[in-house]
């Protein structure tokens, strides 16, 4: 399963995998449950994951960045029920991280989709473009 691929759904918790889209929503596949169903882009909003980013003391990151810095530490995963607990983690794992501007709902679902993303196997990286070749 390809990073590029997952999206988050407003309103529905945890991380699907794009599977289709038609012109009025898209056909996701739940990486919790494996189950497959239609989300109609007229109640729900879809971001991308490769899209959504992070606010840090100095430019703002890719979340996939703050998951590989997740992934390489030692450091245990706080419950994502104590907010203080979590936000020490990322003091620990992430301090450039701006804890002025990511609320502490936003750490408890890094690592909610952490969790996910570990169980599911899937590969922390961007997708990279190809280079473009100049004439």
């Amino acid at each position: 399963m390809e990073y590029s691929k997952l999206i988050s759904v407003t309103g529905i918790a945890g991380l699907f995998e794009l599977v289709g889209s038609k012109t009025d929503g898209a056909i996701v596949r739940s990486l919790d449950d494996k189950s497959t169903k239609f989300v109609s882009s007229r109640v729900h909003n879809f971001s991308h994951l490769e899209s959504i980013e992070v606010y840090t003391v100095r430019e703002n990151v890719n979340l996939v960045e703050v998951f590989q810095a997740m992934d390489k530490s030692k450091t245990a995963l706080p419950s994502d029920k104590d907010d203080k607990a979590v936000k020490a983690y990322f003091q620990k794992v992430y301090p450039d991280m701006d804890f002025d501007r990511v609320y502490a709902s936003d750490m408890k679902k890094m690592v909610k989709w952490f969790n996910i993303l570990k169980a599911n196997q899937v590969e922390l990286k961007l997708n990279e473009e190809p280079p473009v070749e100049e004439a």
